[in-house]
C-alpha cells in the first residue's frame, strides 16, 4: 500500500515537473516572441506598438536586462525621457557590465539638457571599454555643450585617433580649438573634415569665417563660394560671399554678386535688402543720388507688398527719407511700426520723418518707443535730450523735464540741456526750480546765451 502511494507521489511530482518546464518554455518562447516583434516595429519606426510587446515581454521576465533596454531604447523614440531613463536605468542596475544602457542614458540625459549627468554615464561606459571612439565623441560634445572645451579636447582627440574618418568629431575638434585660440590646429582639422565630407556645410562655415579672420582672404572667399555651389537653393549663400567681398573693399565684385543673386532668385527679400543695405553703403557719406535711387528700386517691390516686413519697410522709410520723400518715408515706417516682429530702427526713423512733418507727438512717441529698446547708456542719454526738447515743441513740459532729467550725465552736465529743462519749469511756474538749474547750467558754461536769456526773463 506504502508503495503505491508513493509510486502515486512521484508520479505526480514527475507530472508537475514535466507542467513546469513546459510552461518555463512556452514563456521562454512567448518572450522571444515578444521582443522580435518588438524589434520590428522599432525597424519599422512603431515605437508604441514596440513598447507594447517589450512591456509583454517584461511582464513574462521582470529581471531581463535586454527588454529593459529595449523598452527604454523605445521611450527615448517617442521623446519619452523620463520613462526612457527608468528602464534604462533598471537595465543598468540588472547588468552593471553592460555598456549599451550606458550610452543611451547618457544619450538621453544629454537630449534633457542635464550635461553632467551625461558626462558620468559616458565615463561609466569607458570604464568598460575605453575605445569606443563614439562614446569619447558623445563625451566630448556634452562637455563642449557644458562650455568645458578643456575637458571636451582629449576625449575628441582620442577620438579622432581611433576613427581618423569620424567626420563629427573632427569638427567638434576644430571647434574646441577654436575656442581655445589654437587656430592653426583648427584649420587642419576643418580641412580635415571636408576632405572627408565636401557637402558638410558646417565645416564650410567655419572654414571661411576662420580664415577671413585670421587675414587668408582667398581661402575664405573660395569657401564661401564653394557653400554656393552646393546648395543652389539658398539666396544667403551668394548673399554672404557677396558682403564678403564688400567688407574686403571689392565692391563692384559685391554689386555684381549680388545682381547674380536677384537673377536667380527674384523676389528674394533677403537678396533685395541686402542689395539695398549695399547700395547705401556705397552712396555715404556724399549721399550719391544713383546709389540711392538703385537702393530704392531693390527695396521697393518688397516693401510695397501687403506683407512687407518690418525690416524691409524700415530699410525703404530710411531710403525715402534720404531722398527727401518724407511723406512716403513717414507711412512706410508706421507700417514698420505696426509689422511684427518690429525692427527696433522703424521707430527712430519714424522719430526723424514726422519730426521733419512738423508731426512732434508722433516724433515724440515714437522716439520713446526706441529709447526703451536702446541698450547703450550713452545713446539713451542722448536720445532723451532730444525727447525733451521735442516735448517742449508739443507744449508738454512735464514731459520736457521728466524726459531732460533722465538725459543729464553727471560727469558732464550738458547746459543746453540745463536750459531745455529750466524753460520747461519756466512753463510749469516752477520759478525756484528754474532758477536753481540756470544757476547750475551757468557755472558750467557762464556765457551760453540760451541760459543768460531765461536768466533775465525770469530775474534773478
Amino acid at each position: 500500500m506504502k508503495r503505491g502511494v508513493l509510486a502515486g507521489l512521484c508520479g505526480a511530482a514527475a507530472l508537475v515537473g514535466l507542467m513546469l518546464a513546459l510552461n518555463a518554455v512556452r514563456q521562454e518562447r512567448e518572450f522571444r516572441r515578444l521582443v522580435a516583434a518588438g524589434d520590428a516595429a522599432l525597424a519599422s519606426n512603431q515605437a508604441f506598438k514596440a513598447i507594447e510587446n517589450f512591456s509583454g515581454a517584461l511582464a513574462l521576465k521582470r529581471d531581463s536586462m535586454l527588454a529593459h533596454l529595449k523598452r527604454g531604447d523605445s521611450y527615448r523614440r517617442r521623446g519619452e525621457l523620463t520613462a526612457a531613463l527608468r528602464d534604462l536605468r533598471q537595465a543598468s542596475v540588472i547588468d552593471p557590465t553592460a555598456t549599451r544602457p550606458l550610452e543611451l542614458l547618457g544619450d538621453v540625459n544629454a537630449a534633457m539638457g542635464r550635461y553632467e549627468q551625461a558626462a558620468v554615464d559616458y565615463r561609466r561606459y569607458l570604464t568598460i571599454d575605453d575605445r569606443a571612439p563614439r562614446v569619447l565623441y558623445k563625451l566630448a560634445l556634452v562637455r563642449y555643450r557644458e562650455g568645458q572645451t578643456a575637458l571636451a579636447l582629449d576625449p575628441v582627440r582620442r577620438a579622432v585617433a581611433l576613427d581618423d574618418r569620424m567626420l563629427e568629431a573632427h569638427y567638434l575638434l576644430a571647434m574646441c580649438l577654436h575656442d581655445r585660440q589654437r587656430d592653426a590646429e583648427a584649420l587642419r582639422s576643418l580641412a580635415r573634415a571636408v576632405q572627408l565630407d565636401p557637402t558638410f556645410a558646417p565645416a564650410r562655415e567655419e572654414l571661411a569665417d576662420l580664415n577671413l579672420a585670421l587675414g587668408k582672404n582667398r581661402e575664405g572667399l573660395e569657401q564661401l563660394d564653394a557653400l554656393a555651389a552646393l546648395e543652389p537653393a539658398r539666396p544667403d549663400r551668394l548673399v554672404n560671399l557677396a558682403l564678403a567681398h564688400a567688407r574686403l573693399g571689392s565692391a563692384d565684385v559685391a554689386i555684381a554678386t549680388l545682381a547674380r543673386a536677384a537673377e536667380r532668385y527674384p523676389g528674394s527679400d533677403l537678396v533685395g535688402i541686402a542689395r539695398a543695405r549695399m547700395w547705401i553703403e556705397l552712396a555715404d557719406p556724399g549721399g550719391d543720388e544713383i546709389a540711392l535711387r538703385n537702393a530704392v528700386e531693390a527695396v521697393g517691390p518688397i516693401a510695397a507688398r501687403a506683407n512687407a516686413s518690418s525690416e524691409a519697410l524700415t530699410l525703404y522709410g530710411r531710403l525715402l527719407l534720404l531722398t527727401g520723400d518724407v511723406e512716403n518715408s513717414e507711412r512706410a515706417l508706421e507700417r514698420a511700426t505696426a509689422a511684427l516682429p518690429v525692427e527696433p530702427d522703424a521707430f527712430l526713423q519714424l522719430s526723424l520723418a514726422a519730426e521733419q512733418r512738423g508731426h512732434v507727438d508722433i516724433a515724440r512717441d515714437a522716439l520713446a518707443r526706441f529709447i526703451t529698446l536702446a541698450g547703450d547708456n550713452d545713446r539713451r542719454r542722448v536720445l532723451s535730450a532730444r525727447a525733451a526738447d521735442l516735448s517742449l515743441k508739443m507744449d508738454d513740459p512735464d514731459g520736457a523735464v521728466s524726459w531732460g532729467r533722465s538725459a543729464i550725465d553727471p560727469a558732464r552736465p550738458d547746459p543746453a540741456l540745463l536750459a531745455t529743462i529750466a524753460e520747461a519749469q519756466v512753463r510749469l511756474g516752477q520759478l525756484d526750480a528754474a532758477r536753481a538749474t540756470i544757476a547750475d547750467g551757468l557755472a558750467h558754461d557762464p556765457a551760453h546765451r540760451a541760459l543768460l536769456a531765461l536768466r533775465r526773463k525770469i530775474g534773478v
